[in-house]
């Protein structure tokens, strides 16, 4: 389909890089425009391929009807200039899986995990499950790998296991999974989206030409989640962790389809956002035949995902927790569920406008806060007006420091942010490895 063709690239990253490679392969001429200066070596391979990379903050003056298709960043807002213009001359907008896809061998199977909340514990989860059983099964996706980085390892009749976002969702034509998993939904991503009946919209796209053939693996306690899918024509499968549904906790263990799986005292991570992570697992891990055993095996020993309610340290009686991963107030919202301890609770990054006011109810543990960045005025009046004792700082570090300065013993320092790391921070992953590192020069 893309082969031959001539392709504008927006946004390199590695996701545009990957891409290029591959539809270099296939004789395109590729131009690929960034706003930043990227990565000496990657730029050296690019230029012995023949691809061009233009760095430019005017990548719509590139752009004319020659081109054959714009593979976007997902990243990149929907609205930007060169989507505008592209959409004015006719030129489709894809991204970076939708080119995989028309590439992958015969009858790999995809599974696809998209959500709110809860989709890199899911995806890691049921990758780790099915790679126990043995299965010749591919992580990739939003949890850091493209999919184009694994057209060379995937052979007929692999399995693929994806974190797929809203923003991937968006640019989908083709794509098509046999397993599609919907772990919640709230709204969240609306600087991206504009309004949560859209943002679901994008969602609602993981479910795309699916038929009674497919499966939709799909959160029974949610009713945006049941409104959303309730015309879908996939086969329907729903998980709760508080109502019985085809895969349910009772007695303290989950059953699926009235047969217990696994006792929640035989499972490391703990809380119910996590049982319905691991029941969303399960039930794919018994679509391809996977034992309890293998399940037990795996859920003993999984201890959760960097940067999602990670345990870092215990300093001085004091313990720290890293969820840089929460990028929204709902996911800052389950971390605070998590503790019932004296909690002094970081927030702070990219301002996206939003509310703060959600939290409130789940503070009540909360002993003070500490923001930083972009969002840290806003988030000192929310506090002032709850009268919830608050300090400002400029930086994550400074942040750090100060908290486990106002700590005592026994109490949980908790970065939760509730707001994305652009402000300071290229990705989430950065924003939680400099908290982890500033732990270590703490005394």
């Amino acid at each position: 389909m893309y082969d031959n063709k001539k392709m504008f690239i927006l946004g390199m990253a590695r996701s545009g890089f990957e891409a290029a490679k591959v539809l270099n392969k296939h004789n395109c001429t590729i131009l690929i425009t960034d706003m930043k200066e990227q990565d000496e070596e990657k730029v050296k391979e690019l230029k012995q391929l023949g691809i061009n990379l233009i760095i430019t903050d005017k990548p719509e003056e590139l752009l004319d009807d020659s081109f054959d298709y714009v593979v976007k960043n997902p990243g990149i807002k929907i609205e930007h200039p060169v989507c505008l213009k592209a959409e004015k001359l006719g030129i489709p907008v894809v991204n970076e899986l939708e080119v995989a896809y028309h590439y992958l061998p015969n009858n790999v199977k995809i599974i696809g995990i998209t959500g709110s909340n809860g989709k890199t514990t899911t995806t890691t989860l049921t990758y780790e499950i099915l790679k126990k059983a043995n299965l010749p099964v591919h992580l990739g996706g939003n949890i850091g790998f493209p999919m184009c980085s694994l057209l060379n390892d995937l052979k007929e009749n692999d399995i693929l296991v994806m974190e797929i976002s809203g923003h991937q969702l968006h640019d989908f034509y083709d794509f098509k999974t046999d397993i599609s998993v919907l772990t919640n939904l709230s709204p969240v991503h609306l600087d991206h989206f504009k309004t949560f009946e859209n943002y679901k919209k994008n969602k609602k796209k993981i479910f795309e030409h699916h038929t009674k053939d497919d499966l939709a693996i799909l959160n029974g306690n949610d009713q945006e989640v049941l409104d959303l899918t309730n015309d879908i024509k996939s086969t329907k499968v729903y998980f709760s962790a508080t109502k019985k549904c085809d895969i349910y906790l009772e007695n303290k263990a989950i059953y699926y389809q009235n047969e217990e799986i696994i006792k929640l005292d035989e499972i490391r991570i703990k809380g119910n956002h996590n049982y319905e992570n691991i029941m969303c697992a399960i039930v794919v891990a018994k679509e391809f035949n996977v034992s309890n055993e293998t399940i037990k095996e795996v859920l003993n020993e999984f201890a959760g995902v960097a940067h999602r309610l990670e345990f870092v340290k215990r300093l001085n009686s004091r313990e720290f927790y890293n969820d840089s991963k929460a990028t929204n107030v709902v996911s800052t919202i389950i971390a605070l569920k998590s503790f019932d301890k004296p909690t002094i609770l970081l927030l702070g990054g990219l301002d996206r406008g939003h509310s703060f006011d959600e939290l409130l109810p789940y503070m009540q543990h909360v002993k003070l806060v500490v923001c930083y960045g972009e969002t840290k005025e806003r988030i000192k009046q929310f506090c002032d007006s709850n009268h919830i004792e608050c300090y400002q700082t400029e930086t994550l570090e400074e942040a750090t420091k100060l908290a486990y300065n106002l700590s005592k013993e026994n109490e949980v320092i908790l970065l939760s942010p509730a707001c994305a790391s652009w402000d300071q921070y290229a990705k989430f992953e950065d924003r939680g490895d400099d908290f982890k590192r500033v732990i270590e020069t703490l005394k």
